[in-house]
């Protein structure tokens, strides 16, 4: 029997998982990624550290399934999109990676706004343009460590640095690449006037060679083989973006759903026949199936608030959940359900890492008294990350001539079904979880099955092995006090809007 593996590179966790060609899961194995922040707003990565992580999980999972490394047919990898991954002529990283959350180049986007350089952008990459893109970072390099950019050989995304570190071929997988503003979404290619418009042009050179989701895009080197594990030859297809991977992995292949993934990022996703042109919506990328485009509203405003709160302020009930074989997320659910609808808890704002609303917007809890305790907090908490959702739903519902039938909601948030049933009775729609515990992972299987033949299509994989779970839908009972109180959230936001810039400069010493 063949098994296929998927790598997922997250903002928190490396992932391996191996898969049946039913989608069956034989085996994971994850380890907890270290960020690194040298100062206010930067994210970052030890590039090497990250490569080796993957080596690791693909050691243990192989270990823990006993599966033979000949028995893997294939496997793919997905990751976060935007930040920066550069590797050096030098042969080694150039820097440290940029991962997704961070925000020093905040002021770029700002800038080339009010200059009338992002309406001509938009125009050819039928995008906004968001500081945590390569575009933004390459650059602030540029003009704060020039001397990287001078040793930079090839500029990749996250997940086509591991690929890279596994072949020794260096690709750009296109559904990433499209999501940079690198690509001009007309003619599907790199464009030099994109770079010329941000005074990019000398890096041309070191995008790499375009190809796409399901192709062959190497095959695992001897070197890698060694360290990893895997048998050297094994095919690596092209895989994708983390939030494609996730889409195909809930079953989101047309226009009939939604897909929500509740992760580092929130994600509010669904595919079109045609991109949204009238600058209404954050992203249009180009899906995995080629016919789509991906409809795209999103910002690091999900789940990984909810790991901080987790990892932050409850480290020691965490611990002793763990002791006594639970979870900490389990007593979570238990404080969330305690507290009914109708009794007020304070407003988070979930911006901990970056905003939706201002680029330099922070995160708070409004409207805390002293009858309020933990439970009421992480119940904040999970409504904010929530709202937040939602307040990027209304934009793509916006854009639709009618409703989707449900939400497919993917990420952290779906494994709870206290927080999958608020989902549902704050957005107002049914929302449908999958029996599937890594949907990034399971993606990547689905498009190396696919890359090798073993299904015809992305499409035919995708059904194939993409199980249903649960089912939540809206409570009208309660629909009434989060109506409100998410009214109170965006009110609360619009208030805030003027304070921002000012504490920003408090911050930076200005």
């Amino acid at each position: 029997m063949k098994y296929f593996m998927g790598l997922d590179n997250g903002g928190t966790t490396t992932k391996a998982a191996l898969y049946d060609l039913t989608g069956k899961e034989i085996g994971v194995s994850s380890v907890e990624t270290r960020m690194l922040a040298p100062k206010p707003g930067f994210t970052e990565r030890d590039m090497e550290e990250m490569w080796q992580a993957n080596c690791t999980v693909i050691r243990n999972v192989l270990e823990k399934t006993g599966v033979d490394a000949g028995d893997v047919g294939g496997l793919a990898v997905c990751g976060h999109g935007k930040g920066l991954y550069l590797w050096g002529k030098d042969g080694k990283p150039a820097r440290n990676g940029i991962i997704s959350t961070d925000n020093r180049a905040y002021a770029y986007p700002i800038k080339w706004k009010e200059d009338g350089t992002e309406e001509k952008v938009f125009a050819l990459s039928c995008q906004h343009i968001m500081a945590c893109q390569p575009v933004a970072l390459l650059a602030w390099l540029r003009d704060n460590e020039p001397e990287v950019l001078e040793n930079v050989e090839w500029v990749f995304e996250c997940k086509d640095y591991v690929r890279f570190r596994l072949t020794g071929e260096a690709k750009g997988e296109i559904t990433d690449y499209s999501g940079a503003n690198l690509v001009n979404l007309h003619t599907r290619q790199y464009d030099p006037e994109l770079l010329k418009l941000f005074g990019l042009e000398g890096i041309m050179d070191a995008l790499p060679p375009l190809c796409n989701s399901v192709e062959i895009a190497g095959y695992v080197s001897e070197e890698a083989a060694a360290l990893c594990g895997l048998k050297a030859g094994t095919p690596v297809a092209g895989g994708m973006f983390d939030i494609d991977a996730c889409a195909i992995a809930v079953n989101v292949l047309d226009e009939s759903k939604i897909c929500m993934i509740a992760g580092t990022w929130s994600i509010n996703e669904y595919p079109k026949k045609s991109p949204v042109l009238d600058g209404t919506v954050q992203m249009n990328s180009l899906f995995c199936l080629p016919e789509y485009y991906l409809i795209e509203e999103s910002s690091p405003t999900s789940a990984g608030n909810n790991e901080w709160f987790v990892k932050t302020l409850l480290p020691e009930l965490r611990a002793e959940a763990k002791a006594k074989g639970g979870s900490i997320y389990e007593v979570m659910n238990e404080w969330v359900q305690s507290i009914p609808a109708e009794e007020f808890v304070p407003l988070f704002l979930p911006f901990l890492m970056a905003s939706n609303v201002h680029p330099n917007a922070r995160s708070c809890f409004l409207g805390m008294s002293t009858n309020h305790g933990r439970a009421h907090l992480a119940k904040s908490v999970y409504e904010g990350i929530v709202y937040c959702h939602k307040w990027h739903l209304d934009r793509l519902l916006a854009t639709r001539d009618s409703m989707p039938e449900c939400i497919r909601l993917a990420g952290g948030s779906a494994k709870s079904r206290v927080w999958t049933q608020m989902f549902a009775d704050i957005l107002g729609l049914p929302v449908e979880t999958v029996a599937v515990n890594e949907t990034g992972a399971l993606g990547c299987a689905i498009a190396a099955a696919t890359a090798v033949g073993a299904y015809e299509s992305l499409d035919a994989a995708a059904k194939a092995m993409c199980p249903i779970g649960v089912r939540a839908v809206p409570n009208p009972e309660v629909q009434p006090y989060y109506e409100r109180r998410y009214a109170l959230y965006k009110k609360a936001i619009a208030c805030l809007d003027g304070l921002w810039d000012d504490m920003q400069a408090c911050i930076e010493g200005r």
